[in-house]
């Protein structure tokens, strides 16, 4: 599987997680929805991705060069 349809997938089941914990149990919760929001709005500035090299360091996935 490609790096990118795994950040994707990644990123869409921790807004997802988010929102349902923040739903269930506290508000605070959203705060993580933000953030993934904001690193996934980050990176597509400056192509950079914590989760390229969390993936990569993990022997999960390479980096597309």
């Amino acid at each position: 599987m490609n790096m990118h349809y795994m950040i994707r997938g990644i990123a869409g089941s921790l807004i997802l997680l988010s929102l349902a914990l923040g739903s269930w149990y506290s508000p605070y919760f959203y705060l993580f929805t933000a953030f993934v929001g904001l690193n996934l709005l980050q990176s597509s500035f400056t192509r950079w991705c914590l989760m390229e090299d969390i993936l990569e360091k993990a022997g999960v996935a390479r980096k597309e060069r």
